[in-house]
């Protein structure tokens, strides 16, 4: 198993093939979303993704997969806890995704590579990062209205590394930055266009339901998590 101080010399190399300028399929068609679920009570893991029309926002394709946490919890390096589900379930996935919206950062980050832009950089897809809470960097000035942005500035370097980002009229706002192959200005519209009853985008909404649901499968003694559709 990688040990802390392998996994933090693999992100710093990693860091330098993150593009970080669009290199999208035009037109968008799919859009996935991810999400893990933990077990409070066991060492238990689940990684979903879901896979969307990104029009309509129809679900094409679901695929989960729990396992037990190969990682110790260590702000920073989250994304080796949550890598090996995730990637088991994406390779079960039976429609392709043109573009990816992890529940995790990208460059907003210590090291500039959250979840997204290794998740990103692995399968050399477009992934965006779309994280509940602020990991680094501040924010100020921010509307109370839907749609309304403010940057996220690092403290060390000044540099730009994601956007405050309001979903939704006077609700906390949630984390954008660049994962993989988008930009800041397009991960934060496509965000804001998915996100479109709640603080969180559906991608992310539907792919927590369906960790939780293949968690609890396979704690029931059901192998095999739900497909969901």
């Amino acid at each position: 198993m990688i040990t802390p101080a392998e996994a933090i010399t693999l992100q710093e190399q990693l860091r330098a093939r993150v593009i970080t300028t669009d290199v999208l399929p035009r037109p968008i068609r799919t859009i996935a979303g991810t999400d893990v679920e933990y077990d409070k009570s066991t060492n238990l893991i689940a990684g979903s993704v879901v896979v969307m029309d990104y029009h309509t926002l129809a679900v094409l394709a679901v695929a989960s997969h729990c396992m037990e946490v190969t990682f110790p919890y260590i702000p920073g390096l989250f994304s080796f806890r949550e890598m090996p589900p995730l990637l088991e379930a994406y390779r079960q996935l039976q429609v392709e995704p043109d573009l990816i919206i992890c529940d995790g950062q990208g460059l907003a980050h210590q090291r500039r590579f959250g979840l997204a832009c290794h998740f990103g950089v692995t399968l050399d897809k477009p992934v965006i990062g779309c994280g509940k809470t602020r990991l680094c960097g501040e924010y100020d000035n921010l509307g109370e209205t839907r749609g309304s942005i403010a940057p996220l500035i690092a403290e060390d370097d000044q540099a730009l590394i994601g956007n405050a980002l309001r979903t939704q009229n006077g609700i906390n706002p949630v984390f954008v930055s660049t994962g993989h192959k988008v930009s800041l200005a397009t991960a934060t519209d496509i965000v804001l266009k998915i996100a479109t009853q709640y603080r969180l985008p559906e991608t992310t909404r539907l792919a927590d339901h369906y960790a939780r649901l293949a968690l609890l499968a396979y704690k029931s003694g059901s192998k095999e998590p739900p497909a969901g559709i």
